[in-house]
């Protein structure tokens, strides 16, 4: 199903999953919006990358864990277009540390960010939606949502209450046309996993059926299913993690 004349804002997008995504539904056909908050010349590259192969995309600096920000990401958009038929959740952050070791502001970054964010966003654009009677919200949570890691439980109890925001939100939307589901990704080619020391890597890789970590466009594959041919799908947590979570 093609995706002309459809509004995708998609967070977090001038790079990794977010990046994939952006240039997945843009091939598509969508009209897209890179949100994103530091690196202006990455968002610059996305946009300008898209608008190469004939795409269509702007770019928007906002600050997702301000709802503020939020508020005005969703006027430029509806003053551009008129209309947001998908919005992809994507910005997420890390601060790992041991729960004993860890300050309070690295478990409110995280939360604030990856938790208040899809908050504060959903509720600026979801409006609109609701006015259309339409719409495809996905909201990316992680395989660590699911299972816990060592050191990160700041972002497993973020990515664990984005699961639980989507599903009750699938519940109130579904009779306004909208549908709400969740990615969760497992340990997909990143910057944040190339972070990570190779022997941590080497261990994580015994763990994956597949034997392999995942691909940004993988992800974004997913996502585009989930946007153009998964009418009757709602309020699901959908996997994409090689067989790391069985």
């Amino acid at each position: 199903m093609s995706l002309s004349g459809k509004v995708a804002v998609i967070t977090g997008a001038s790079r990794g999953i977010g990046r994939a995504i952006a240039m997945e539904l843009a091939k598509n056909g969508a009209i897209v919006v890179i949100n994103y908050l530091k690196n202006d010349r990455l968002a610059e590259e996305v946009v300008k990358e898209i608008k190469n192969f004939g795409g269509n995309a702007i770019q928007i600096k906002a600050n997702v864990r301000v709802f503020e920000e939020a508020q005005d990401l969703a006027r430029q958009v509806i003053e551009r277009f008129g209309r947001i038929d998908i919005l992809i959740n994507n910005a997420g952050i890390t601060r790992d540390r041991t729960f004993l070791k860890m300050s309070l502001d690295e478990w409110k970054d995280v939360i604030e960010t990856n938790l208040d964010g899809i908050f504060n966003v959903t509720k600026a654009l979801g409006n609109y939606m609701v006015k259309q009677r339409y719409g495809r919200i996905v909201n990316i949570s992680s395989v660590i949502g699911l299972t816990g890691n060592f050191g990160q439980s700041n972002y497993a109890a973020s990515k664990a209450g984005v699961i639980g925001f989507t599903k009750s939100l699938a519940r109130e939307l579904a009779k306004e046309g909208i549908t709400v589901n969740a990615v969760a990704p497992g340990f997909i080619e990143t910057e944040m996993l190339k972070s990570v020391p190779e022997d941590i890597r080497k261990r994580i890789l015994g763990r994956i059926a597949l034997g392999r970590f995942g691909r940004p466009e993988e992800v974004a594959k997913l996502i585009l299913f989930l946007v153009t041919n998964a009418d009757y799908i709602t309020g699901q947590v959908i996997s994409i993690d090689g067989g790391f979570y069985i």
